[in-house]
């Protein structure tokens, strides 16, 4: 194939496009049909959105071993995770470490409010401790279900990825890990 002037197309136009490998972290046994939803919407845009269940991965009771397998079979080779934030998310201690494993590893992170996302006395959502406290820092990004669109998600991921880049020193991740839901 011949390009602009006969000359054969720019080797970069040859190449297969990079999607970017993103992490969704989510409440499996109550939000599953909005990881589904995702998941089906998005599946062309990006790569390894899968559902990675340490409840059913893992036979270990060793906290340090199931920590590891979140930062190095989860994290690890991605650029983003996604918190799709429901009714129960904030209590539950996978997604806390998934949170803490992203910030150790300096990747994007962006906050979802589900529907079912309840609000606390001060009319606020409900999120886990981590994610609020890089939202308000200005590393996390937050955004609602109902804007989730192929073109905003395409530039909350891109930037995410930019404040992982730039903004590290906005990281905030000295909070200890949960030991347990609720």
């Amino acid at each position: 194939m011949m390009g602009l002037f006969g000359l054969p197309p720019p080797l970069a136009s040859t190449l297969p496009t990079v999607r970017p490998r993103i992490f969704v972290s989510y409440h499996h046994a109550n939000d599953r049909r909005y990881y589904n939803g995702f998941s089906q919407v998005f599946h062309d845009q990006y790569e390894a959105i899968e559902d990675r269940s340490l409840d059913r991965q893992c036979n270990s009771d060793d906290i340090d071993y199931l920590r590891w397998t979140v930062a190095n079979n989860d994290i690890k080779g991605t650029s983003c995770s996604i918190v799709l934030c429901g009714a129960q998310t904030y209590q539950r201690k996978f997604v806390d470490w998934e949170i803490k494993a992203t910030l150790d590893s300096e990747h994007g992170l962006i906050g979802v409010q589900l529907p079912t996302a309840p609000l606390n006395y001060h009319g606020h959502v409900m999120v886990p401790t981590r994610l609020a406290q890089n939202i308000q820092s200005g590393f996390a990004l937050w955004g609602h279900w109902d804007n989730l669109t192929v073109d905003n998600l395409r530039n909350w991921v891109y930037t995410a990825r930019l404040n992982a880049a730039l903004l590290k020193v906005q990281i905030v991740n000295p909070r200890k890990i949960k030991q347990r839901n609720g």
